[in-house]
């Protein structure tokens, strides 16, 4: 596998360069579509049926397209900001809860602006989404610096917290009366976003996501903010050497990956679900972590990491609809990818070494 995976690695080069992040990716996408297919075969099923209906279901309709458009808009948003922590070396897994809470700003803004005008109201409702997201995340950026708390644990603990929350303000004030789900009643129309692809479901928010991404590697690489970061994680001591404070450069990379996973839930709120569902952040989080490894720490590759993702998640359906393949196999296909991704990258360290 070491001499398969050099094969797509320029001399020199590492896997966290823009460059090289393709080709790491691609042969660790092919090497869980040829694993997962075993899975299929016990399944008794066709692989290379499987696999084309799963393509087909992804990319055979324009509704199809928006589906999974849609699908990919939280993982972009939040993925693109595990990736600017990750720079940091700071180990930000709780975009689950600062989804969670972005979408209860989200919603909350929603519903007590009806009186906006639709544009303004959209914004106001994102903006809230964003605050909440990144004041969630600064809990655990207080925490690390002020009492030593690791941010692994403080920010997968706030995970729970954040969705048990969604829970507590939906029985609450935010609850619609009589509804058999835990849930707050539909947004104005007003509040939603914006679609971009006639008679589809397609919204702003890819759109959002990407401008965003982009923005984020441009800030990553063409900014003092970007270039403390990448020494932040590179080499502790020489930035403190340098005179960069770590803990202001922490308290802000967390505040911008908050917000970006809080625009997340905005996002999903006001153009998938128009409404506060209790469970509506479940998965995007984590899933989030593996499209930033995916993309190899690049903003900008995390488009196209959070589209594979976006795009085999809704091509899943269509497997386990017309051919009976459990669509828990995307999860199975996602995992593998990680593991080929993260070997990748004990093989390049390893390498780099000698």
């Amino acid at each position: 596998m070491r001499t398969f995976f050099n094969r797509f690695r320029p001399a020199g080069a590492s896997l966290f360069s823009a460059g090289s992040t393709l080709r790491y990716s691609l042969p660790a996408i092919l090497f869980a579509l040829i694993c997962t297919a075993f899975f299929i075969l016990l399944a008794g099923k066709n692989p290379l049926t499987a696999y084309w209906v799963l393509l087909r279901g992804a990319f055979g309709s324009a509704d199809a397209i928006a589906f999974g458009l849609n699908k990919s808009a939280p993982y972009i948003l939040a993925g693109t900001g595990v990736t600017l922590c990750f720079r940091a070396r700071i180990i930000n897994i709780g975009g689950e809860g600062q989804i969670a809470v972005g979408g209860i700003c989200s919603a909350w803004a929603a519903l007590h602006g009806a009186q906006l005008p639709a544009p303004l109201l959209v914004a106001t409702a994102l903006a809230a989404g964003a605050a909440g997201g990144a004041l969630w995340a600064l809990i655990a950026a207080v925490l690390r610096l002020t009492r030593g708390v690791n941010e692994v644990l403080s920010t997968l603990m706030l995970n729970f917290v954040g969705l048990l929350l969604v829970g507590a303000v939906l029985n609450g004030s935010m609850g619609e009366v009589g509804a058999g789900f835990p849930q707050s009643p539909l947004i104005p129309d007003g509040a939603f976003l914006p679609i971009i692809w006639p008679d589809t479901e397609l919204h702003a928010g890819i759109l959002l996501a990407i401008v965003l991404s982009a923005a984020s590697s441009i800030l990553l690489w063409r900014t003092p903010f970007g270039f403390r970061l990448r020494l932040i994680g590179a080499s502790p001591p020489a930035a403190r050497y340098a005179g960069i404070s770590l803990a202001r450069n922490v308290l802000l990379v967390m505040a911008l990956a908050g917000a970006l996973a809080g625009l997340a839930g905005g996002v999903e709120i006001l153009g998938v679900q128009y409404r506060l569902i209790e469970g509506f952040s479940v998965g995007f989080g984590f899933n989030a972590v593996a499209v930033a490894l995916l993309s190899g720490l690049e903003p900008l590759a995390v488009v196209p990491a959070g589209l594979f993702f976006g795009f085999v998640e809704a091509g899943a359906l269509a497997m386990q609809r017309e051919i009976g393949v459990p669509s828990s196999l995307v999860y199975v296909i996602q995992g593998l990818v990680m593991i080929f991704v993260l070997c990748a990258m004990g093989l390049d360290k390893r390498a780099r070494r000698v």
